[in-house]
Formats: C-alpha cells, structure tokens, sequence
C-alpha cells in the first residue's frame, strides 16, 4: 500500500518534503478535482487522482499540509476523509493549516494535538480539544499526527516512526541530522539508506 498526500492550491510546499523524500515506495497525489494545483513556491503539481477515489483501506497514510485555504472551509472533504481513514484505523498526518481543518471536523477534541498555537485552533468552530493541546514540536495520538507549521522535520520524524520506516536509533539520527546539523548522526542514517 502507498501513502497518500493531499494537494491543494497554495499548499505548503516545505511542510511534507522532509517526509516524502524518506518513504520507500513514493507517494501519490490527491487532489479534490483532477485539475493541476499551484504550491505556495508556485510549483504546479497534477494530482494522480482525484479525493471521491481514495479509500482508506488502500493507503498507509494521509498526509494533509497546511494551505491558506484551510480556514475558509475550503478543504472540508480532506477534513472528512480524514475522519473516514481514522474511523478505519488508518494514520492520518496534518500540519499547520490542516490541523485547523481537522480542529472544525471535531477530530481533536478527543486526541492529544499541536499546531502553530492554541489560539490558532480556538478559532476553528467545531474544536473543543483546548485541554488535549500539547506544547511540543509534534504530536502522535493513535493514528494521529500533528505538527505546526515550523516543524517540518518533527512531522517527518513521527512518520517515519508510525510507519515503522525506521528502527527508533535511526528515526532519532534522522532527526538529528536534519534538525540540528548533528555530524555524528549522518553515518548512522547512511548506514541505514545503505
């Protein structure tokens, strides 16, 4: 099975780099409409299929990056099917913005979560999870990950470690390496890609 990234116009280009580059086997593409989207970078991606064709049981799962369009209600359907791949026992991964969609869907108020800021997500009408909010880079609670927007790295790392990618050692010279420029954790990670 693969894993699935959303894409939407003005995605967040920097937010899933660090985890797509890592995840053997690639990713595809999921878009609302088969209509080519535009990165926050203005890179233009075409989406190899379309969110009414994605079914939870065929993915290991689905990474939804922040957009500026998360806000306005736009992405609903990516919050919905969210809440269908958790319902199904498939990991869900959202950052920035994506955590304020899945805040309205009412899908945090029962797990343990970050984001940018409390207050980012008290904004969202459906969130009633203030007391499970986490100050912390990331966030893993069963199947679901959450990150803010500054912690690309931190997201990566608790995908790679939910999907068992890496052996724990590695995931942590991971992100030692990445996150804090740490030398001795590159031949660690080396050895692993090896």
């Amino acid at each position: 099975m693969t894993v699935h990234l959303a894409v939407y116009d003005t995605v967040a280009d920097w937010e899933y780099g660090h985890a797509v580059a890592h995840l053997p086997g690639g990713v595809r593409t999921v878009g609302l409409t088969g209509d080519t989207v535009t990165t926050k970078g203005g890179l233009r991606i075409e989406p190899d299929m379309t969110l009414d064709g994605l079914r939870p049981l065929d993915s290991r799962l689905l990474i939804l990056p922040g957009a500026d369009s998360w806000t306005s209600g736009a992405l609903a359907d990516f919050a919905y099917t969210a809440r269908e791949f958790l319902h199904a026992g498939v990991p869900v991964a959202a950052i920035c913005g994506a955590v304020y969609g899945l805040a309205d869907e009412g899908l945090l108020d029962e797990r343990a979560h970050t984001s940018a800021a409390r207050e980012f997500l008290q904004a969202a009408n459906g969130y009633r999870g203030g007391d499970r909010y986490r100050d912390a880079d990331a966030v893993t609670d069963r199947d679901l990950i959450t990150a803010g927007p500054t912690e690309p790295v931190a997201f990566a790392r608790e995908i790679l470690s939910r999907l068992g990618v890496y052996e724990p050692p590695v995931v942590d010279a991971f992100y030692r390496l990445h996150q804090h420029s740490d030398p001795e954790a590159y031949a660690i990670l080396a050895a692993a890609q090896a």
